[in-house]
């Protein structure tokens, strides 16, 4: 909230789609907290209630461990406006649930759900990490079949990533831990994407799978290059130009927001940097935005050659039902190589800039 105002940001209401508070554990706040949160910006923006019927097409999401989910909290969050919850399962197996240090056990979810559901909250995303280490022997097949014994709106799937500089890094650099194989990560994706789909959801976008009419509003804008405005530590946010990061350690965020701790020093914008994007920039980030999803981008005549050996290869579809015959899209295999895709295509792309 100081954040927004310190930035004099103000939202216009007739274009706000969504708000999203996530980014880390907001459920922890509890169903009283995050309430007021969201009375605090909607009273801030002048946005009016939140949890008035004028509210209903507007997108307010919520990120939850299952363990937060109890009947006041999502009583509450429904209350205040809050009617999709994006939940962070990862994992139905307990020896996973462990490894990960998750506060919660294999049958969390499905309770956390029935509370959702009963508060009103029908709108729910289950998250799923994929690609753990071998040495946990988690069967992959179980978890997406439990995923979707919960009936989900939508599943959002993430492969484990190595990150340096993190516990897992640090575990994976002295051998205590075992990246999985590449062609492991490749089986599991494609697993999901047959069964999810022959489930009757949609491959939206690399990661993401919905229910017809449940993508998410406010992911999507991202894809899609919209402007977006972000709070908080580690924030980044998007002006259609300009884009821009916040100090991701809290302490320090916090000092520069409320002024430090020098009685001279005036509260300011705890920006840690930003980027103006330019041409080069704008183009490679149309071509990799567009291969992330379904909808795909337009080809021009220079680069159908090319783009039909993607086809000839089964790693892209040009048209199909209701979709112009120029428009590109990745199947799932073709997401496989989705960064050597767009770099290629960007080449392409590119010279006509030069």
């Amino acid at each position: 909230m100081a954040e927004l105002v310190t930035r004099r940001v103000r939202l216009a209401k007739e274009s706000l789609r969504s708000i999203y508070l996530g980014g880390g554990t907001p459920s922890k706040l509890g169903g009283d907290g995050v309430g007021e949160l969201l009375r605090r910006i909607a009273r801030q923006q002048r946005l009016g209630d939140l949890s008035a019927k004028a509210w209903d097409d507007l997108e307010v999401t919520i990120e939850a461990n299952p363990e937060d989910v109890t009947p006041l909290a999502a009583s509450a969050w429904r209350t205040a406006g809050v009617n999709r919850v994006s939940l962070g399962v990862q994992s139905f197996d307990p020896r996973v649930l462990e490894w990960m240090h998750r506060g919660h056990g294999p049958d969390a979810a499905a309770q956390a759900i029935r509370e959702l559901r009963s508060a009103g909250i029908r709108d729910v995303s289950v998250d799923l990490i994929f690609a753990v280490p071998d040495a946990l022997g988690r069967d992959w097949d179980r978890d997406l079949d439990l995923a979707l014994a919960l009936d989900p709106s939508h599943i959002s799937l993430y492969g484990l990533t190595i990150e340096p500089r993190t516990p897992l890094g640090r575990w994976t650099a002295r051998g205590a831990v075992r990246e999985a194989p590449e062609d492991r990560y490749a089986d599991e994706f494609l697993a999901a994407h047959h069964r999810l789909t022959g489930a009757g959801f949609e491959h939206y976008e690399v990661s993401n799978y919905a229910r017809p009419g449940f993508r998410a509003r406010h992911n999507s804008a991202y894809w899609s290059g919209a402007p977006y405005i972000g709070a908080g530590p580690a924030a980044h946010g998007f002006d259609g130009e300009v884009r821009r990061w916040n100090i991701e350690a809290y302490a320090e965020w916090a000092s520069v927001l409320v002024g430090g701790a020098a009685e001279s020093e005036a509260p300011a914008d705890p920006m840690a940097g930003s980027e103006r994007i330019g041409p080069s920039e704008r183009l490679a980030e149309e071509v990799y935005l567009g291969l992330r999803t379904q909808d795909g981008l337009s080809v021009y005549q220079n680069e159908i050659k090319t783009v039909t050996s993607w086809v000839d290869a089964g790693w892209a579809v040009l048209g199909g039902a209701g979709v112009p015959s120029d428009r590109l899209r990745l199947t799932a295999t073709g997401w496989l190589r989705l960064d050597a895709l767009a770099a290629a295509l960007t080449a392409i792309r590119s010279r006509s800039l030069s």
